[in-house]
């Protein structure tokens, strides 16, 4: 889209070369985004840092600059020799800004003869800026819209692999597990009764196994069910629960400052599964011996931060998928997942400091209704 707009804004403005700047996400930097010929072989491989240069003074000041001539006596201008600047005279740089008023980058147009730009040109130009500035702010809008819905397919696989691995989990631990044993109680029972008229020692003792049986049993349901929805959860509420969580890395020295509060069921799930792995991964490849766990709740989103002492590492997004996964997910799954939420996750890591892993996730996402998400309390 750009490559054709810096065409359309030298032919109208008969001007030799149009170049068109744009802020990265982060606003601290302008990176070459459109050129007209031979410079478009550059897009992408030239920046600036905001203040830097005409453009970067231009991003910075928000109004227009005119050099007539004689560019490198103007202290804002800086040479960059693959744009070849000297066989340029005259130029204007003015801000690409929304309608809403919102700078996304800088448009500059340069003549190799000299040339008087009147107060006119810089209004047409800063026009078209304006034009470019919606057309770019639709482009990304789309971009977006098209990576969360790609997010949300993989999401979608995930999960129905996610479903059917649970549902083999699930159906290996009743067969290999749970029902074995209610056979194994089965026939402690009948030689129990069988026992009874003649061997009550021996039946006493066929009953003492079948009630080991069965509380074997019993733990390997609660397990199974508690690989789904932990029923901590509906039992205790978000809050106990990520204490008795805590609780359960008996190596970690953990911390958990929380308060109960009315959220959707989905989002205490992806609070407790993320704090799951967070604290599964400080125990087995962190090196942690103490974590803090705060989760806090506000009128439109709640935030869980999961802070740990662990050697910490440049590479922690990527070490934080390793090791066991009770959920079938890993953190790369809780991102997605809180993306699909409306929010966000991060994990930041210095070496030697330890590793945080924040998730923040509105309470009512923009375009679902909030009769459509109950909390349970």
């Amino acid at each position: 889209m750009l490559r054709g707009v810096t065409r359309l804004v030298t032919e109208t403005t008969d001007t030799d070369v149009c170049f068109v700047h744009l802020l990265d996400e982060t606003g601290g930097r302008l990176r070459l985004r459109g050129a007209t010929p031979p410079f478009d072989s550059l897009v992408g491989k030239v920046e600036l840092a905001a203040g830097e240069g005409v453009s970067g003074w231009v991003a910075t000041h928000g109004e227009p600059v005119v050099i007539v001539d004689n560019k490198t006596a103007d202290s804002r201008y800086r040479y960059i020799p693959a744009l070849r600047g000297e066989d340029f005279t005259s130029m204007v740089s003015v801000p690409v800004v929304t309608p809403l008023g919102q700078l996304v980058g800088v448009l500059n147009v340069h003549t190799r003869t000299r040339r008087e730009f009147a107060p006119s040109d810089v209004h047409v130009l800063r026009s078209v800026a304006g034009l470019v500035a919606g057309a770019i702010e639709n482009a990304r809008l789309h971009h977006r819209l098209a990576e969360r819905e790609e997010a949300l397919e993989q999401f979608a696989e995930q999960t129905m692999e996610w479903q059917e691995h649970e549902s083999r989990r699930l159906a290996a631990e009743i067969h290999d597990g749970i029902s074995q044993r209610i056979v194994s109680l089965f026939f402690h029972l009948s030689a129990a009764a069988d026992a009874i008229p003649g061997e009550p020692e021996v039946a006493a003792e066929q009953v003492a196994r079948a009630q080991d049986l069965a509380s074997a049993a019993l733990d390997e349901t609660r397990s199974a069910i508690a690989g789904l929805r932990p029923t901590v959860l509906d039992d205790l509420g978000l809050a106990a629960s990520l204490e008795s969580l805590g609780n359960s890395f008996p190596p970690l020295q953990v911390q958990v400052d929380a308060a109960d509060c009315a959220i959707a069921d989905h989002i205490e799930m992806a609070v407790y599964r993320t704090a799951q792995e967070a604290l599964q991964n400080a125990a087995k490849h962190a090196d942690a011996t103490s974590v803090r766990v705060v989760m806090s709740a506000g009128a439109d989103r709640v935030m869980l931060e999961v802070s740990d002492d662990g050697r910490g590492m440049a590479e922690a997004a990527e070490r934080a998928d390793l090791g066991v996964r009770p959920t079938g997910f890993g953190l790369s799954g809780m991102r997605k997942r809180a993306e699909l939420l409306g929010g966000h996750l991060v994990i930041s890591s210095v070496p030697g400091q330890g590793t945080t892993v924040t998730l923040t996730v509105p309470l009512n996402p923009a375009g679902l209704d909030e009769e459509a998400m109950p909390a349970r309390r």
